[in-house]
């Protein structure tokens, strides 16, 4: 890990952003979900709606997780594998979790399937909403992680053309034919 990176990731204050207010949002949901599952399903419903909305919440959070945890390294040789192998880890982490779930909840006295599904569906949106409203708000420039030159920089190479002009002047310049030759 890279500790003396001197740029930092521009992705990472916005994915910040996007899990804070997805957690947010996730306990307005659990709320919600819970008053509305209870009022048509009884506990069935109760349950359904806040596994439903708890696990969306984790299956979102675990990519923008996986990327920070990732741009730790960013500056190091292996960034880009080890970017790569996170967000893929964490792909296959939440298939695999996917079907433990799935089976798990498969068939369960205590999930009403309509309201686990409305719950997911629900949460999902509400996430994908934030996630726009932080990007499209988040001032992310069109090139990100450049390093433009500083005045030291410029009054640099201007010194360094200046010194360097008269030379390719006189090299430029055609030699006359002596007639003496």
């Amino acid at each position: 890990m890279n500790a003396t990176s001197t740029s930092p990731v521009t992705s990472t204050p916005i994915l910040r952003r996007t899990l804070l207010w997805s957690a947010v949002a996730t306990l307005v949901l659990a709320v919600v979900g819970a008053i509305l599952g209870v009022t048509l399903a009884g506990t069935p419903g109760l349950f359904s709606a806040l596994a439903g909305i708890i696990l969306a919440a984790i299956f979102l959070g675990i990519t923008g997780i996986s990327i920070l945890i990732a741009n730790r390294w960013y500056g190091d040789a292996l960034y880009v594998p080890i970017f790569f192998g996170a967000v893929l880890g964490g792909w296959l982490l939440k298939f695999v979790l996917f079907l433990v779930v799935l089976f798990v909840l498969r068939g369960q006295d205590w999930i009403h399937p309509l309201v686990f599904f409305i719950a997911v569906v629900v949460s999902i949106l509400v996430t994908l909403v934030i996630d726009v409203v932080v990007l499209t708000r988040s001032r992310l420039p069109h090139v990100s992680d450049v390093t433009l030159p500083t005045a030291e920089d410029l009054a640099a190479a201007s010194a360094a053309d200046a010194a360097e002009q008269p030379r390719a002047i006189e090299e430029s310049e055609p030699k006359k034919p002596s007639l003496g030759s």
